[in-house]
């Protein structure tokens, strides 16, 4: 099961960082690719594409600095865009992914074979996100070079599906990269990751508390402060649902009685930094319920060592156990 060539000895650990709306910024992006994590970001993180390319110009130049000046690859870098009808600057956003080269693209709400054959034009990769088989089936025809499975308990916008028949249901009938998002905090929960099947770890709300994320302290300190329990799953912000911390939405007045009732779907208006919506994002927090794992904040190149100590400790772990079950 293939970790695509061009991130050949550029990870330090199987992972990417997922984009979050409003977290994931060039800082944090550029961190962790340059101690070998995929690092990535939503385009509309940025109020506009014009501000948008500026930070791709960002990001290259400062990922080619560090080349130069470290003699070694930095890993590759994703770009998250919004794959839907309501989301106005899709075709001018993906322009500039392609202007600039951006090594991979992670599509989200809609899985479409132009889009991916421009992207491998230039000879980037496309990974999109899926939540169950059905739409997991569709992204493989259109040709994508990954899945990530989007399971119960991820951040954001996740799904209800356990990992296990998940990852499952994918590989059926998948044999390119896999990745896997839902509670991954930990060394070891890469590791099982991979022993289960996927390629790559997709972790997000870990992410959310290091030094360089755009979250403010007061968002860290909820992470920290909540548990499994506090994670609510509800359609009420975006009209997709999505997992948030229950005492930033008691905090905005949100009825958490009325959460579970649909609401509409709307890129347009709704993900575009200032509006009502992002507003909304901005104190009603998103995170996964892996935030019960996690006390603390720390910079990227300590998590990083973190993980990758946690990480090797646990195949160790494994191979131990190997010969008394081999038999």
């Amino acid at each position: 099961m293939p970790i695509p060539s061009s991130f050949a000895d550029r990870l330090r650990l199987p992972v990417v960082a997922a984009p979050m709306f409003l977290v994931s910024g060039p800082t944090m992006l550029i961190e962790n690719c340059r101690h070998g994590v995929v690092g990535s970001l939503p385009a509309l993180n940025q109020r506009t594409s014009e501000g948008f390319e500026q930070w791709l110009v960002e990001i290259n130049e400062s990922l080619a600095r560090w080349r130069r000046d470290s003699g070694r690859q930095p890993a590759p870098y994703g770009i998250n865009l919004i794959v839907h009808k309501t989301n106005p600057r899709l075709e001018a956003d993906l322009a500039l992914c392609i202007r600039h080269k951006v090594p991979l693209v992670i599509t989200s709400l809609g899985a479409v074979p132009e889009l991916v054959e421009a992207v491998h034009g230039y000879g980037g990769l496309v990974f999109h996100d899926v939540t169950n088989r059905h739409h997991g089936e569709k992204a493989a025809a259109a040709g994508v070079d990954g899945l990530i499975a989007v399971c119960n308990g991820a951040g954001g916008h996740a799904g209800t599906v356990n990992p296990f028949a998940l990852v499952q249901e994918l590989r059926s009938f998948f044999d390119k990269t896999l990745l896997l998002a839902g509670c991954i905090n930990s060394g070891s929960d890469i590791a099982a990751a991979l022993q289960m099947g996927a390629d790559l770890a997709y972790m997000g709300t870990r992410f959310i508390n290091t030094g360089e994320s755009d979250a403010i302290p007061e968002y860290q300190q909820m992470v920290i402060e909540c548990s499994s329990s506090d994670v609510v799953y509800t359609p009420a912000v975006s009209g997709i649902p999505a997992n948030f911390m229950a005492p930033s939405m008691a905090a905005n007045g949100y009825d958490l009685a009325r959460l579970n009732r649909p609401g509409d779907i709307d890129y347009g208006s709704k993900l575009v930094p200032d509006n009502d919506e992002a507003k909304a994002w901005k104190t009603v927090w998103s995170a996964g319920q892996g935030c019960s794992g996690i006390s603390d904040v720390v910079p990227v190149a300590s998590l990083v060592e973190r993980l990758h100590s946690e990480f090797i400790a646990a195949l160790e772990t494994q191979a131990g156990r190997l010969q008394q079950w081999r038999d």
